[in-house]
Formats: structure tokens, sequence, C-alpha cells
């Protein structure tokens, strides 16, 4: 199944948005499934569960609604965006599949590099591990997390669009304005600041569009592998 990947720069969030959405509203069900991998100038953007009393101070930058899930984010320079505009039902993926598979893509870069991250059952994105008490991690209080990765669907005509957010190497304090995707107080870092230096962008967004195309090839072949009874 073709995926076509796409480098688009720095973007204007609202233009993007127009076009995601104009992409998946004219899509048939033949076309090519694409990444566009891109920064955004400085913008908070709203979820459809965004509340606002978690926009504390947002200054001069930008405040725009998105019908993306989750809650309130910053996006700006040095930011990595993976926005997924999938076929799910062709490709027989589950959004909460999608979810999974979008995260794991991102841990797997992380470990290259040497940084420890995970999931967070109750909270979609990537956060850097706890230590040795995986199961800790897992289950305890969000607040405690230090989260590097942000995550955000939106499913129309069953396609997807939105995607992952990954913090590369940004200026972090506009995140001091929010309350994080609703949580007060939750932590917010990036690669530079894990790793004491800040990492080739160019080198991290061709990893990441990788480990999502390998991620979603494994998906597809699982699912097209004849179930094989054992003897």
């Amino acid at each position: 199944m073709k995926l076509q990947i796409r480098h688009l720069g720095t973007r204007d969030y609202s233009d993007c948005l127009s076009a995601m959405q104009r992409f998946t509203r004219s899509r048939d069900p033949t076309q090519d499934d694409e990444i566009w991998l891109l920064q955004h100038p400085p913008v908070f953007t709203l979820g459809k569960a965004s509340r606002a009393h978690h926009l504390l101070d947002p200054g001069d930058i930008p405040v725009i609604a998105s019908e993306r899930g989750g809650q309130i984010s910053y996006h700006g320079p040095g930011q990595l965006i993976a926005y997924v505009l999938l076929n799910l039902a062709r490709r027989k993926l589950m959004v909460r599949q999608l979810v999974s598979l979008l995260e794991q893509s991102c841990i797997d870069l992380l470990k290259s590099w040497g940084i420890d991250s995970q999931r967070r059952s109750q909270a979609p994105g990537v956060y850097l591990a706890a230590g040795s008490g995986s199961d800790e991690a897992l289950s305890g209080r969000i607040e405690n997390s230090i989260k590097i990765a942000a995550l955000g669907l939106k499913v129309s005509r069953s396609c997807s669009y939105h995607g992952l957010a990954l913090n590369v190497a940004m200026d972090l304090s506009p995140f001091s304005r929010i309350d994080p995707c609703g949580y007060p107080g939750l932590a917010v870092t990036d690669m530079k600041s894990c790793l004491g230096y800040a990492p080739d962008f160019g080198q991290v967004q061709a990893q990441l569009a990788a480990s999502i195309t390998a991620s979603l090839q494994a998906h597809d072949r699982e699912r097209t592998t004849p179930y094989e009874q054992q003897p």
C-alpha cells in the first residue's frame, strides 16, 4: 500500500489545517495515503476537549480552535509535526491502533538517540520513562510525568488527519502559558534538553518518517498474513 512522504518546511497552522480538511474531504478510495512533515510558527491549538481555564496567558501567540482530539497544546519552531492522512478503513486500522502505532514509532526513534520513553495508558502521547518501575510509570499520576511528544487525531469518512508533535529543539517557555494537554503543572521537555545538544532536525525528521512507515508496513503484513494453526 503506497504512502507518500511530503516535507513541507514551515507552514502556518490555519493554512495547514484547511489543506488537511480539503485533502480528506476530496480524496477517493484509491488515493495514496500521505504523511506531512513540517513545523509551525508559534501557535496554541485547542482540541475538542479543551477548556478555557487551561489557557493561562497566551500573550501575543495566536490561539486557534481545532477539531482534533485532545485538549490545549503548543506548536512552534523546533517541534517536528507528522500529520498522518490515512485511509483507516482500507488499512483495517482502528483509531486506537493508530494511536499506539504513532506512539511506538516515536518511542523507537527516541531510543535510537538514547532517550528512554514510554506511553501512558490514560493520556495519549510520549513521556520520559520514570525508571525501572515501568508499571508505576504507566499507571501513576500524569502530573508527575515529563512529556516529550503530543498526539491528537481527527477521523472523517474513515480517514485520519492531524497526528504527532515531537519536541526536538525548541523554546519550551510557551508551555508555561497553558496547562499542557489539560494537566496543570505537566512538565514538557525536548530532545535537546535530554541530550544536552540539539540533534540535527533533518535527521530526526527522516527517522520519524521511516519509523512510522515501518510500523504501518508491519501492520499491513500482520493483517494479510494467514493464520497458521499450530501442529
